[in-house]
């Protein structure tokens, strides 16, 4: 195969299918990676995609087995991609007080840090045996501070950064890189149902852009937009005291039940 291959989780919408066309629009090969591959389909139909140029996994990131099963689906059938970016997430808003949003949390993790995990699994070996490779691992800045409202969510990004940051130590000498993309607020179906502000709101190819060239770079960290990045630190650096008053009254994100 002479193009670059890209595998992508969560390629059906949002973050994911921009990323998707991006590397597209470079040249890349594309491997998807969805529980609705039925809209992968639909989406590359409308963008005329050729059919040699793309190929669909169908994978739950939250079922440990059925992503490692589409990751060696895909090198069976292409080798092993160029890069790997573990982008599914889902964002629900949770309220420790009620027994159903336990449940919430652990599908949150199971979903954001072990399938992530389970994503970069089965390439790491290829990858460390070929020298080459980039894993990334689609955090946030929620990952960076706990905002009300959104401690499932927030916890798992902040795990997302740490081990991004654990595994990239790990894999140095092997010759695959590791990076870290920490998402500000980007405009996609999902971020459209927030109620409240979201400052610096990016569109979603803009990201996906500035996001390409980040790994196409090298970077081992970065943060879209970089205003983000500033407000985040900021905010890091903040006494609990001021920071618990500037986020009183703040709404918060929608529960799955409530």
């Amino acid at each position: 195969m002479d193009r670059k291959l890209v595998f992508i989780t969560g390629a059906s919408s949002g973050i994911g299918q921009a990323l998707a066309w991006r590397y597209h629009q470079a040249g890349w090969t594309l491997a998807l990676a969805a529980r609705r591959t039925g809209e992968i389909q639909a989406w590359a139909a409308r963008q005329r995609i050729d059919p040699a140029r793309y190929a669909v996994y169908a994978a739950d990131v939250a079922d440990t087995d059925s992503i490692v099963a589409a990751g060696r689906a895909c090198l069976a059938a292409h080798g092993v991609p160029d890069v790997v970016i573990a982008n599914a997430g889902i964002s629900v808003g949770v309220d420790t007080a009620e027994r159903a949003d336990l449940d919430v949390i652990a599908r949150t993790y199971a979903t954001n840090n072990v399938g992530l995990a389970a994503t970069f699994h089965p390439f790491i070996a290829p990858m460390a045996a070929r020298r080459s490779g980039a894993l990334v691992g689609i955090a946030s800045v929620a990952g960076i501070r706990g905002l009300p409202g959104h401690g499932a969510y927030c916890a798992s990004k902040a795990a997302v950064i740490s081990y991004c940051e654990s595994l990239r130590g790990e894999l140095r000498p092997s010759g695959v890189r590791v990076v870290t993309i920490c998402p500000g607020y980007i405009d996609t179906p999902l971020t459209r149902q927030n109620r409240y502000s979201m400052p610096f709101l990016m569109p979603a190819d803009a990201f996906a852009d500035r996001a390409f060239r980040a790994i196409d770079a090298g970077a081992s960290y970065r943060v879209i937009p970089w205003q983000m990045g500033v407000v985040a630190k900021l905010l890091r650096l903040l006494p609990n005291v001021v920071f618990d008053a500037a986020l009183a009254g703040r709404p918060r994100k929608h529960r799955q039940n409530g």
